[in-house]
Parts: C-alpha cells; structure tokens; sequence
C-alpha cells in the first residue's frame, strides 16, 4: 500500500514551550495593561483600593482579587497611605509611567511606517478596501494610534480614502492608488537575502517559504518529500488580482492554497511583534480569500507558524511567525517592540527586589535626616558661640576686669598644659632609660 506523498489535511500540534513562556508573560501583561487603562481613566491618576476592587469586577475580577493582583508587581504599581484620609490609594510607579511615555514616543516615531503597513494590508484585500473596524480591532499589533482614523488615514489623503457603505451602513478604508513598489513580500526578500549568503539554487528557493520545525516534530520519509514538493509549487502574490483566473482546476486548488498562506505569512510580517491572534486575521477572511478553518489550516505549516494556545484559558490562539523569532527575541526589533517588551521586564521583575530598593531608599533618607539634623545642630551651636562674642565686644569697657581674668585664665590653662605635657614627657624617658 503506497502512501500519500501531499501534506496531510489534519494534524497535532506539536508544542514549542519557547512561544508558550513567551505568552505566560503575555497573559500577565494583557492584566496589567487593563489595570494601568483604569488608573489613568481616574483623576490625578490615582485610585482608592476599595473602588479599585469593585471596578475591577468588569474586567473579569472576583472579590479581593484585584488587592492582591496589584501587589504582584511593585515595580508597576504603588500602594500607598492618603497622609490626611488613612486610606489606601494606587497608582503607576516612575518606572511604569516611563515605560507609557517610551512607548508613546515610539509610537508617533514610526507613524510613517504605518502608513506603509496600512496600505500594504488594504492592498492585500480583493477589493482595495477594508473595513474600518476590523482595522480598528488589530490598531495595536499593526502599531497604529488608537486616533489612527484622522492621524493617518484622514491626514494621508493621496493614499487613503475613507467610504460609507450604504447597503451595510459600515465605514471602509479604501486605497487610492495601487503602489508596484508595496507589491514585494517579506518571504521575498527572504528568500533573495537567503539566496545571497547562501549559494542555493534558484528553482530550489523561487517558491519556497522557510521552515523550521518545533522540537520534537516527527518528520518522516513521505512527509518529506511532501515538502519537497510543495515548496516548488508556484503560486500567485497576494497582492496579485485572480479575480479573471480559472480556480476550478486542481492545480489553482494548490496554488490558492499556497497563496493563502503567503497572504497570512504577510500578514504577521506587517506586524510590529510579528505575531496576531487568530481571531484578529478571521477578520480578514472574506477580504484576503482565505480558508474558513484557520487553525486545522495552520496546523498543516507547522514549520512556518506557530499557533500558541496560551492565555485567556484557551480560548485564544496567538500566531507567531517562527523565522522572525530567534530564543524568544524578535531577530529584527523595533522601538515599538523595545518598548511594550520594558513592560515585561517590569512584570517579569521580583517583588523581593523592590522591597529591597524600597529599604534602601528609606535607608538613605534616614542617613540624610540625620546628616540634616547633625548639620542644623553644628549651625544653631556655632551661631551662638558668635553671639556670645560679639554681646562680649560691646560691654568690653564694662567688663575691663572680667576679660582680665578671662586672659590670665587663659594663659594659666596654657603653662598648665605645657607642664601637663612636661611630665608625660619625664614619664616617657622614664619607661625608655628603664
């Protein structure tokens, strides 16, 4: 009995624990973010623990969770004592409220970038539009604003153009003109950087995508050669227009195969993190042509992506683009990137640490209000030393006889000194001679 030499439909998903550590810190951020969202909702940015409890109830907290869930991270948040009230308040610490600027500053850095991205995905669509709150929804992984609607589509009219739909009553997006120069995929350009430090041959490399397994993927002799294969099946650019092709062929079938995943390898690589949920790219289905059951169609590319299950119970697949990630770090990072991965280092901070800073800041201080204090004492000490004599050098005609006494004490004090010191001397020689 021969065996299928074509990547079978259905598989495992074999689990990489590098991607899955990397959203157990995901999870703990997506918490974090909520909260910080709350406490800058508030006025002066702070908020008493009790009604921080009881709003937090909305974003899936149970009693008393919120409490303890904020003092998991000092580093992010501070608990403190109203001086006038007694009563426990929150808020950001220096080092978190850093990290929100960083990131609003790298955000508006690389708006222009996103333009870049925004007319790449629109032009990856069937039509040349999409709509704007699918948009809207995945604004973050694609590192747009969250005013993106006037700060880059209304101000970017030469590329964008914003249409009410009258049949859906829905806004789009739409393209304005079709850029040949966008038109290059990142596998592209890939496979020319790999095809320039590496020698391969050009048929071996034309349409073939990188691949690296998850460990322990058993890869055997058909499965193989099903590789083999599908890597040098051709297949058309997602930014190509099919709508005058033939796709009822089984040839197209695999092309169009092929090309749904070149269009979410695009996708993920017009990422800032180079990765997207999967419920984000269900969004775009319709609109990039591609299959309805994404993740058994993921499943089949193993090599390419991998789909993370981490997180929110379950319910919620990550798609990472496994070339783009090298022992959990992007191999190309950004300022965007650097910046949201500082609030992970925050998270990912010990609280025992921050106890121990907070102990030596309040050693510091207390070390300071004593040199304060030892100061002002030496001060009030020397300041009254100079009264003293100065009062003396006014009443000096009144006290002639006072201030004689004063000297002959004075020089009395010395000739005793001196013969103080006289007999520790004799008392010296005398230890020596014995």
């Amino acid at each position: 009995m021969s065996q299928s030499t074509s990547i079978p439909k259905k598989q495992l998903r074999v689990r990489d624990h590098g991607y899955d550590n990397y959203m157990e810190i995901e999870k703990k951020t997506r918490k974090v973010l909520k909260f910080q969202s709350l406490i800058l909702s508030q006025f002066n940015q702070t908020i008493q623990i009790s009604r921080l409890d009881a709003l937090a109830r909305r974003l899936g907290f149970k009693q008393y969770q919120a409490g303890a869930f904020v003092l998991k991270f000092p580093h992010i948040f501070e608990v403190y004592e109203h001086p006038v009230q007694r009563i426990l308040y929150c808020r950001l610490t220096r080092k978190a409220l850093l990290q929100i600027q960083q990131e609003k500053e790298a955000l508006i850095a690389q708006i222009p970038d996103s333009v870049t991205r925004l007319r790449k995905l629109i032009m990856m669509s069937s039509t040349g539009r999409l709509r704007l709150e699918h948009v809207r929804i995945a604004r973050s992984e694609f590192g747009l604003p969250d005013d993106f609607e006037y700060s880059v589509v209304l101000k970017n009219p030469q590329y964008f153009r914003l249409i009410d739909a009258i049949d859906t009553r829905n806004k789009y997006i739409e393209i304005v003109d079709r850029d040949p120069m966008l038109t290059v995929c990142a596998i592209e350009k890939a496979r020319e950087r790999k095809y320039r430090e590496k020698g391969m041959a050009a048929e071996d490399i034309r349409f073939s995508f990188i691949i690296n397994f998850p460990p322990g993927f058993k890869i055997g002799k058909y499965y193989r050669i099903a590789v083999w294969k599908w890597q040098r099946t051709p297949y058309w650019s997602p930014y190509e227009d099919i709508s005058g092709y033939d796709l009822r062929s089984i040839e197209a079938q695999k092309r169009m195969e092929k090309r749904a995943v070149a269009a979410i390898h695009e996708l993920v690589s017009l990422t800032v993190e180079k990765k997207i949920t999967l419920e984000r790219i269900a969004h775009f289905r319709m609109a990039m042509h591609l299959p309805k059951k994404l993740k058994e169609f993921l499943l089949q590319h193993q090599g390419i992506f991998y789909v993370s299950t981490r997180g929110n119970h379950g319910k919620l697949h990550t798609v990472f683009l496994r070339e783009a990630y090298r022992r959990g770090e992007l191999v190309e990072p950004n300022d965007l990137y650097l910046a949201r991965r500082k609030l992970g280092e925050l998270v990912l901070f010990s609280p025992r640490k921050a106890k121990m800073d907070r102990e030596l800041v309040s050693y510091r201080r207390d070390r300071r209000d004593e040199e304060m204090e030892r100061f002002g004492r030496d001060c009030v000490e020397n300041n009254f030393e100079a009264g003293k004599v100065g009062q003396d050098g006014e009443f000096e005609d009144d006290l002639n006889s006072d201030l004689g006494s004063d000297v002959g004490s004075d020089f009395t004090d010395e000739s005793d000194d001196n013969g103080a010191v006289d007999i520790v001397n004799a008392e010296e020689a005398h230890v020596t001679s014995d």
